[in-house]
């Protein structure tokens, strides 16, 4: 997670590694808000960057979860693997005095983050330093010091924003160049559920929750921004069963319609300008229920936006598959991308239709919906929604499993920069609604 809100959020100044902002009262609320949470998971530890508003918050949620438990509290481990961003040339500064004073750098801060280079002071002389590569490399430090010491246990990192984005792009395979492509937000919560050490197949759970703090979706940068709300349908039996059901038009079961009417519980006060839904029975009740919140708006239907096609698989459970197509399940699980489903589809078809409905969309939407984002609803599948955040953040169909979608989970896709710049994936896989910080929904057969 990241630290609560520091004085130096509050004044719109670049932190880096300067320990002169502290707290704010709100920081310490969030904090606190963080441990009730976290509540219901036992941490092995607690690892947090020595800087102050780091420690502070670490400490706060640790008291909190003595509070909470009653029973003795995690360990809490200072390591400077945690410190955020080195940015020398601009700490203490505000973010318009940087934009203003260093125009060419602060435009490759938001545009090519790999490539933003500052002039140092060592003792060889003036030399280039590159902030963004270098977090990198302290990141990947910092999995491989924690990873090993906490095999199939549960520990808490709390940190920054630059160090955390970083932490979940080695984690999941990105570089340098997608540093902007995924936000935090103060006391903001992500999950990464990883299988073994760095380099081994990782699940990105979720990224920054912040249902906890009040707000049940991140705040935009901009009232300009163009908002995706990505929603994957709610459950059905076929989940429930862990029974593939592909292209087989399963209705929702009650557990799937409470999710759905939790889902537009969730997203009732938001403004939605335009809705999208695959036209299959589960995405597209799951999308009406939502929109009995948003009388004004009809529902527009995509067949691009289809489940995957799982051909002779569809309707069979693990055990049945495995005995018709011997090897093929396993090969699904650890490399999908070379799976042709018999009589359906490869993922790369998937993926061809779904990134063509996308740009669609994005080609549709206008800049801004006055002032506030303009917002659009899509409904679809775990599949394609999967397919759909890969292609965000430009992974392959190699990454499939990285990404996890729960029934009736909402993920939040801005384009701060409009529908041409680059898009930032605000939030994934918000389940809060659903009952939990984590996920607990079935985790069934696509």
């Amino acid at each position: 997670m990241r630290h609560g809100e520091s004085t130096y959020n509050a004044e719109r100044r670049v932190q880096g590694h300067c320990d002169a902002s502290r707290l704010t009262e709100k920081g310490r609320a969030g904090a606190r808000q963080v441990g009730a949470t976290l509540k219901e998971l036992h941490f092995a530890a607690i690892y947090s960057s020595p800087l102050q508003r780091a420690r502070e918050t670490a400490e706060l949620i640790r008291s909190t979860l003595l509070d909470q438990n009653g029973s003795a509290a995690p360990a809490l481990y200072l390591t400077d693997n945690l410190k955020e961003i080195s940015l020398p040339l601009w700490e203490g500064l505000t973010f318009q005095e940087v934009e203003e004073k260093y125009a060419e750098g602060y435009a490759a801060w938001r545009e090519r983050p790999h490539e933003l280079c500052m002039e140092i002071v060592t003792d060889q002389g003036m030399e280039p330093f590159y902030p963004v590569p270098t977090l990198y490399d302290q990141a990947r430090r910092c999995w491989q010091e924690v990873l090993s010491r906490h095999s199939g246990e549960t520990i808490l990192l709390v940190a920054h924003s630059g160090i955390n984005r970083c932490l979940i792009n080695t984690a999941i395979g990105l570089g340098p160049k997608s540093y902007q492509s995924i936000h935090q937000s103060n006391c903001g919560i992500s999950v990464l559920n990883f299988a073994g050490q760095l380099g081994d197949s990782v699940q990105l759970e979720s990224v920054n929750l912040t249902a906890h703090l009040g707000e049940p979706l991140p705040k935009p940068r901009n009232n300009h921004t163009p908002r995706f709300l990505l929603v994957r349908h709610g459950e059905t039996d076929w989940n429930r069963q862990q029974r593939f059901q592909g292209q087989m038009d399963i209705p929702l079961n009650d557990q799937g319609r409470v999710q759905a009417q939790q889902a537009a519980a969730f997203l009732a006060n938001v403004p939605i300008d335009r809705a999208i839904s695959s036209p299959m029975l589960r995405p597209k009740e799951t999308a009406e229920v939502i929109l009995q919140h948003h009388p004004n708006l009809s529902l527009e239907l995509d067949g691009k936006l289809r489940e995957i096609s799982h051909g002779l698989w569809e309707g069979k459970l693990e055990a049945e598959i495995e005995q018709a197509f011997p090897g093929t399940l396993a090969q699904w699980k650890t490399a999908p991308e070379t799976v042709q489903m018999p009589e359906g589809e490869n993922l790369q078809q998937v993926w061809q239709r779904a990134i063509a409905a996308w740009n669609a969309m994005l080609n549709s939407t206008p800049p801004s919906g006055g002032d506030r984002p303009f917002t659009t609803l899509v409904v679809a599948h775990d599949a394609v929604n999967k397919a759909l955040l890969c292609h965000l953040v430009g992974l392959g169909p190699q990454h499939f499993w990285t990404f996890k979608q729960g029934n009736g989970s909402v993920t939040v896709i801005d384009y701060p920069q409009g529908i041409t710049g680059n898009p930032l994936i605000h939030a994934l896989n918000i389940t809060s609604h659903l009952g939990s910080v984590l996920d607990r929904t079935a985790a069934g057969a696509l």
